[in-house]
Order: C-alpha cells, then sequence, then structure tokens
C-alpha cells in the first residue's frame, strides 16, 4: 500500500490486503446459517453478484461483478451478509461458505486525512471458504495510488498468495477494541508477493518476493484500524500534549500487539537522487524472524562512494524496554524529557557483520595560494588516491541497560583494513606512513562491565593488533561508579565521573615488527646508527624514566623492564594495583605534585620478554 505521511503502514497493509482481496474482509465466531437460508438453499449453488459495494472499517471496497460457487446461501443470503446492520460484521461474515470465490477486479478506497489511497487488485480467488476462514487466496496483481497531500505516491505489485487466512480473527483485530492483554490471534499461515515496486516522492523501492509466516495479532483499545490512522497523523499531534501521549500509547500497543513467524525479501533495490547525486541502495536476502534479523548481500553506490557488506545480522534485540517508556509517556502530560527519550532504547542485542567493503572518493588537496605578484596561474586542486576500507568479521554486543545506557558490551572488529593515510591525523597512529605501512590490518576489541553492587566498572580486554606491529592490551578496574554516572543529566553525570577512581591496571605491549620499523626511521632522520640509537633509548629508559618517577622501588622496576624491551624488542608487561583498597581518586591523580606521588600509592610491578 502507500504509505501516508511517509510511514510504513505494514500493519494496514496486511490486515487489508487479505480484507479487500476476499471482499468479506472480516469473520467473526463460527455460527450456524440462519433458519430462512437454510431452507431457501437446499442445494449447493453458484450465485453472481453485480456492482458489491462494502464498507469495512474506514476502508470501502467496490467490485462490479463477484461469482461465487459451492454455496448453500441465495442471492438474497449474500447480499444481506454485505450490509451494514446492528449484526456486527465478523458475525455476519462467518456464515459464509463457499467453494470458491471469484472477483475480476476489485476495488479497495482509504481516507487518511486529505489523502485518498486507492487500490486496485485484479483476478482474486479464494478456495474453500468455511465459517470465516479461507484455506486459499491469491490475486494476479495489484496496482495503488495516492493522491491529496502535494505528494505523488504509487505502487504495484505482482501475484499474491495467502494461505490459511482466519477472517474471524482479522475483523476482530481490526474492528473490536480490546485491552492489550488478550492472547495473540494467527492471521494466516503464510503469504507472499511478488515484484513489488513503489515510488514515492523520488525514491523507487522494488522488491522481488516477499513471503512470510504464521502472522498473529492482539486486540488493542484503539483496534487495529484506529491506531494505524492515529500513527497516520501523528505529524498533526506534535503540537499537542494529549493528542502526542495518546499516539505514544497507540504506538506501545501496536508493538506489543503482533508477532510474525518470519519474514523474507528477496531482491530488494533502493533508488532516488538526494542533491543531484544518485544513491542505489541493494541487499539480495533479508530475513526476519523471533530469533532475529539478518541480511545478505548489502551493497550501495552514493556518487563517487560504493560500499558492500556480505551478511549483518541481529540477535536478541528487542522492543520491550520501549513499550515501557511509551506506555508511561501515555500517562504524562508536557513534552517528553532527555530521560523519556532515553527510557525508549530498545535491548539492543548482537550486532554482526562480515567481509565489509567501502570505497571512499579521493580528498582533494587544497590549492596553494598564489604569492603576491606571481604570473603564473593559480592550480587546480589535486585529487589523492581513493580510500579503500575492509572488514573481515565484526561484532557488537549490548547487555541490559540503565536509564537507556547498555551496562555491559564488547566490540570486536578483525580483519579491520585501511591505508596508513587514513589515520595521519591521529596521534600515535599518524607516523605509521612513514615506518613503512602502506596499509594497516588490524584487529580492535574493547569488553567493559559494570558491576553495580561493587559500583565498579571493568575493561576486562581493551586491545589493538596490527598485523606486522604488534598489539597493545590494558586490562583495569575503576571503582565509584554509582547509578548517578548514567544520569541523563550531563551536568550530574559529569559530576559523577569525578569520584570515580583507578583501582587496578594490567598493561601488556607485544612486538612483532613496529619497533625495529620505528628504530629505523628516527635512525636515518638522526643519522645515527640503529644499534647507536637503540644504545641510547636503553640508557635514558633505564636511568630516565626511574629518575622521572620518583626513583621508587617500582620506579627502577619499569625503567629496567623497559630496558630489557628496547634491547629485545618482545614483550612488555605492567601492572598496578592502588594500595588502597577502595583506589586513587581522578582529582587526586590530576592534583599530585610529580608522577612519584601517584607511583607511591601504587603496588607496581614490571617485566619484559
Amino acid at each position: 500500500m502507500i504509505v501516508p505521511q511517509g510511514r510504513p503502514f505494514l500493519m494496514r497493509t496486511a490486515g487489508l490486503s487479505v480484507c479487500a482481496l476476499l471482499v468479506f474482509g472480516g469473520g467473526g465466531p463460527i455460527g450456524p446459517l440462519p433458519a430462512s437460508a437454510q431452507e431457501a438453499a437446499s442445494a449447493v449453488q453458484d450465485v453472481t453478484l453485480q456492482n458489491v459495494t462494502m464498507t469495512f472499517g474506514g476502508t470501502v471496497l467496490t467490485a462490479p461483478q463477484v461469482i461465487v460457487s459451492g454455496t448453500r446461501l441465495t442471492k438474497d443470503d449474500l447480499l444481506a451478509l454485505l450490509r451494514s446492520g446492528p449484526e456486527p460484521l465478523p458475525a455476519r461474515l462467518a456464515k459464509f461458505d463457499a467453494a470458491s470465490i471469484v472477483i475480476p477486479e476489485l476495488r479497495s478506497e482509504i481516507r487518511v486525512g486529505p489523502r485518498t489511497q486507492t487500490v486496485i487488485y485484479r483476478d482474486v480467488t479464494a478456495k474453500d471458504v468455511r465459517g470465516g476462514r479461507i484455506a486459499q487466496a491469491a490475486a494476479a496483481g495489484a496496482t495503488a495510488a495516492e493522491a491529496g497531500g502535494g505528494e505523488k505516491r504509487s505502487a504495484s505489485y505482482g501475484r499474491m498468495e495467502m494461505r490459511d487466512v482466519d477472517l474471524t480473527a482479522m475483523a476482530r483485530l481490526y474492528g473490536e477494541a480490546g485491552d492489550a492483554k488478550s492472547p495473540m490471534m494467527r492471521l494466516y499461515g503464510a503469504f507472499s508477493v511478488s515484484d513489488t515496486l513503489m515510488e514515492a516522492d523520488g525514491t523507487v523501492v522494488k522488491v522481488a518476493r516477499i513471503e512470510g509466516t504464521d502472522l498473529s495479532g492482539r486486540q488493542i483499545p484503539a483496534t487495529w484500524t484506529g491506531a494505524l490512522d492515529a500513527m497516520a497523523r501523528a505529524d498533526q499531534a506534535q503540537g499537542n500534549p494529549a493528542d502526542r501521549a495518546r499516539i505514544f500509547g497507540v504506538m506501545a500497543d501496536v508493538l506489543d500487539g503482533f508477532s510474525v513467524g518470519s519474514v523474507q525479501a528477496t531482491g530488494l533495490t533502493i533508488s532516488q537522487t538526494k542533491d543531484g547525486e544518485p544513491v542505489s541502495i541493494g541487499m539480495g536476502r533479508m530475513v526476519l524472524s523471533s530469533g532475529g534479523l539478518s541480511m545478505e548481500d548489502l551493497g550501495f553506490t552514493a556518487g563517487d562512494a560504493a560500499g558492500k557488506l556480505a551478511r549483518l545480522s541481529v540477535a536478541g534485540f528487542s522492543f520491550a524496554p520501549t513499550v515501557v517508556a511509551m506506555r508511561k509517556l501515555s500517562t504524562q502530560a508536557g513534552e517528553p524529557t532527555e530521560a523519556d527519550l532515553r527510557q525508549m532504547t530498545p535491548a539492543l542485542g548482537t550486532l554482526a557483520f562480515k567481509d565489509l567493503s567501502l570505497d571512499l572518493p579521493p580528498d582533494e588537496v587544497p590549492a596553494s595560494p598564489k604569492p603576491p605578484g606571481a604570473a603564473s596561474p593559480v592550480l587546480p586542486p589535486a585529487a589523492t588516491a581513493p580510500t579503500h576500507i575492509g572488514l573481515r568479521d565484526g561484532a557488537l554486543a549490548f547487555g541490559p541497560l540503565r536509564d537507556g545506557v547498555p551496562t555491559t558490551g564488547r566490540a570486536n572488529l578483525s580483519g579491520l583494513t585501511l591505508p596508513a593515510s587514513a589515520v595521519a591525523g591521529i596521534p600515535g597512529l599518524g607516523s605509521l606512513g612513514a615506518y613503512g605501512y602502506r596499509d594497516l590490518d588490524l584487529n580492535v576489541v574493547a569488553d567493559t562491565a559494570w558491576n553495580e553492587a561493587a559500583k565498579e566498572l571493568s575493561f576486562s580486554e581493551v586491545s589493538v593488533s596490527g598485523k606486522d606491529m604488534g598489539s597493545v592490551t590494558i586490562n583495569g578496574t575503576l571503582g565509584g561508579i554509582g547509578p548517578a554516572v548514567f544520569d541523563p543529566d550531563p551536568s550530574v553525570s559529569t559530576f559523577a565521573m569525578l569520584g570515580a577512581t583507578a583501582k587496578a591496571l594490567d598493561l601488556r605491549i607485544e612486538n612483532t615488527g613496529l619497533f625495529e620499523r620505528f628504530i629505523a626511521s628516527q635512525s636515518k632522520s638522526l643519522s645515527l646508527k640503529p644499534e647507536e640509537l637503540t644504545q641510547e633509548y636503553v640508557t635514558a629508559t633505564t636511568f630516565g624514566v626511574p629518575a622521572i618517577l620518583g626513583n621508587s622501588a617500582g620506579a627502577k622496576a619499569i625503567g629496567a623492564a623497559l630496558g630489557q624491551f628496547v634491547t629485545k624488542p618482545g614483550t612488555f608487561l605492567l601492572s598496578a594495583k592502588a594500595k588502597n583498597a577502595g583506589g586513587i581518586g581522578m582529582l587526586e591523580f590530576s592534583a599530585a605534585p610529580t608522577p612519584g606521588a601517584v607511583l607511591d600509592r601504587l603496588d607496581v610491578s614490571a617485566k619484559a620478554n
């Protein structure tokens, strides 16, 4: 269907597709036929209806011709079931039985605010319609258009098929209010749509095939028809606190009110022109299920930039925290606060990706200004080489939330490749190009966890390693990290961080080539032999470092270990633990008169190789 005001009407599409396809878009409790029908229709017959009109919620369905085969209902019985009256629509339509229904053309019209959506289905069929349930339904295709609102939107669909459709559940869902606590009702067992094409505001979306299983929903106070209408008008409610609160409640009901066994889409492409530059996105396959979401063979182009991703998956994602926060906002007056909005963060779970490739356009080097009085013209900017960034594997895992912030997290990036020129401006990495590294191949790990009871933030591993370079790994513990650190008010969280303490730190440095390249580069620039420069560094670390750190036992241990590392670059290990069980406060670090004053409050050990 068309997306009013830019919002995806997925549930309206699902429901109205079935309802419109079958004309009798709802069902009700299964019951016996009226006595008059039983008496008048003693045999199975075929009935043809002309110029049929039916209203389903805010939708008007019309069909020039409806052919009902294998039914015991008469023409008058069928027309009576379609007319509005005191008997609810679900109860009326549940009495409809037929071997098959054929509708050559079916028109569905929906009005949402100033917009009118019109969908025309071709060659609609339904088979084995019994007591509000349909074994099989199909349409050869459909076209859709939206008028009003100043923006043109249109869509077309190829063949549509559905199985095990429960019109009883669907009609109750869309037309009857509930308390949002009832059990889920299965709407249909399976569905598929081929060759979807949607155009809106210069954006074209194509999907070769969409298919799914076991779509279910529960009744909500606004009904699903009312909820989808309310969300379509959400922009109009932004200035009214009462309307905004109501929409928060409606959105919570919708998020919590449906489930799907699985949905799969293949052959997705999105194209548009933004600021005069063409943008294209493609995806080979997407699968959504209760276990998570996965996408395969993704790619994009935007001007001179392009990217590919073999696989992206999400596991453990949940809107449960979002639903709780929205229900709370639905009872509050006034503008939502920053704290309220942070509470809407969903549970993030684990995001994993494989074989990422990015090709970015070259940067332009600004032309030098023309010297005063120079006759030569200013040369145009020179372009550098394109930048290629790759990633073999990556995973981001997030734990339970506190005020919208994950309390645990792990990032693991393997095979991060990029040119050394891309990090030229980053301290500590900017000189890698001078050491002979043209391309970098890095692994990055960051693993953190907050212990509320102990008020500690632990870094079980923070590491960076590079091919033909080495690695740096840090483990540590910060104390004094209470709940206030997660407060959405920056002044509160910043002040809370001032009370943090350093309890322990372990550092491991392993060299696999970087140090030798560093010595070679520095010795060349200083016109020294590598062994001469190495000896100078040995002297500086063995005697200079302890002097700077106060010549304590710990300082001397650090200096001796560094001297051994420089002599034979291999592995350097440093361990520091606060003598006070509470740790050393951050303010104490900044107020210490000398590094030695801090070192005296630590138990330190160091060794190399």
